[in-house]
């Protein structure tokens, strides 16, 4: 990966400048894809707006469609990108980020789709399209990713069925497990967790993306797969923090992906509490439709209802149980604007000082799926063997892991000539989902 160095051997972010690299496909083809299928969904569902709105839903249908139509020629033109016009929460913090952006391109012209951070233009656009439908108050409500949401999660059954299955039989189990056994069983639901981070709908420009099979059997034969494992040391993070005397541990889950990877994250969060290896979860996800496919509350809220309603005996029982952990505040969600917005995590304890300081109240925080890891390290132009820690530029307010699949050219923390050879066995490693990583970080070992 050629390093484009700028200020204090920083590299400089990831840009759709570079001809025919990933940046440049997502921009030209993947965003433009996702804004016809939004426009197509919002055109589809006209009769409901009517039957709800009448001819104020029509108008509404109509007049957001024409904004993100506008969108959509934007994009493929390369024009500039234009301040907020809404009044959400976060509309100052992402023009006075824009003008930020302004500054650092200096004389190279305006921000634009092309020529800025790839980062960056991308989470405008799914701005922009939230600002399209809360211009129109009728249905300022509407999910427009909320069919492929609830698609995929009705298409991974069998799978959601199978994990809540094992789950029922290492609960059963429980009071008989060794530490080895206890052991076994976080890394087994660790690695569900990671593999269900494949079930994507933003890589897949909103195409069908589930989870079919029992995603058990498949566990050993993606082992190789997995570039970097630091499981050991998330395992030793969770049994140090067991101190005698403290109230317990807490884990702090950041979501990714609604349907089958929310519901392996939750089978996650509750062996983790049912095992006593943590006390509390505390789930982080989006506040508004995101990147396609990523949990709001709704959907969290959501998912566990469907899975008490399933007909089948231990999907329920899992839904029920997880209900009582919310009720009971052993697991709770939280959303917060910083997550919808565009800067690196290096940036939060400036940006969002009061969720960094949440953060920091965790004894590990899990950053799940490919967004999170590229705000993680920037999305920049790092050399593969550049260390976790130092692509981090300083974030750190608890020990941490990311849990990934591959979906973006940035990845870090390689062995020498690892990343080499992955690219002539294999020159889209870096983009389809088939490689993984769990890669882990400690404020603590820097001191």
């Amino acid at each position: 990966m050629a390093a484009d160095l700028t200020v204090n051997g920083v590299p400089s972010p990831l840009s759709a400048k570079v001809v025919g690299s990933f940046a440049y496909l997502t921009i030209r083809d993947r965003l433009p894809t996702i804004l016809t299928k939004v426009i197509d969904t919002i055109h589809r569902t006209k009769n409901t707006f009517f039957e709800e709105y009448g001819e104020e839903g029509i108008q509404a249908e109509k007049q957001t469609i024409s904004l993100l139509s506008k969108l959509r020629n934007e994009v493929q033109t390369d024009k500039p990108l234009l301040a907020l016009t809404d009044d959400l929460q976060d509309t100052e913090t992402w023009n006075q980020y824009m003008q930020r952006h302004q500054g650092l391109q200096g004389d190279q012209g305006s921000v634009s789709w092309f020529k800025s951070a790839w980062l960056y233009v991308e989470c405008y656009m799914y701005r922009r399209i939230q600002e399209a439908v809360w211009l129109n108050p009728p249905i300022r409500d509407f999910d427009v990713f909320n069919e492929g949401k609830t698609q995929s999660f009705f298409e991974s059954q069998q799978a959601v069925m199978a994990l809540c299955t094992h789950l029922e039989e290492i609960n059963k189990s429980m009071e008989q497990l060794s530490r080895s056994q206890l052991l076994d069983n976080f890394n087994t639901l660790l690695l569900v967790s990671l593999w269900g981070n494949k079930c994507d709908l933003s890589i897949s420009a909103g195409q069908e993306n589930s989870q079919k099979t029992s995603p058990l059997d498949s566990l050993s034969s993606l082992q190789p797969f997995i570039l970097v494992d630091d499981s050991n040391m998330v395992w030793s993070t969770l049994i140090s923090a067991q101190r005698p005397g403290q109230s317990g541990v807490r884990v702090d889950i950041v979501l990714d992906n609604a349907g089958f990877e929310l519901v392996s994250d939750l089978v996650l969060a509750d062996f983790l509490v049912s095992s006593g290896l943590a006390r509390e979860i505390h789930f982080h996800g989006k506040s508004f439709p995101w990147f396609v496919s990523d949990v709001t509350v709704k959907d969290f809220h959501w998912t566990i209802q469907q899975t008490m309603a399933a007909n089948h005996k231990w999907m329920s029982k899992s839904g029920f149980q997880w209900k009582s952990y919310m009720k009971e505040g052993v697991w709770s969600y939280h959303d917060h604007p910083f997550w919808t917005q565009p800067h690196e995590f290096c940036d939060m304890a400036a940006d969002a000082s009061d969720l960094y300081t949440r953060l920091q109240g965790a004894d590990l925080v899990l950053f799940k799926g490919d967004l999170n890891y590229r705000k993680l390290t920037g999305d920049r132009y790092w050399d593969y063997t550049v260390s976790f820690d130092t692509a981090l530029r300083g974030f750190g307010p608890a020990p941490l892991c990311s849990l990934r699949t591959l979906k973006a050219n940035i990845q870090v923390g390689l062995q020498p000539g690892q990343g080499e050879k992955l690219t002539s066995q294999d020159p889209d490693w870096m983009t389809n989902g088939k490689y993984a990583v769990i890669q882990f970080h400690s404020p603590k070992s820097e001191q």
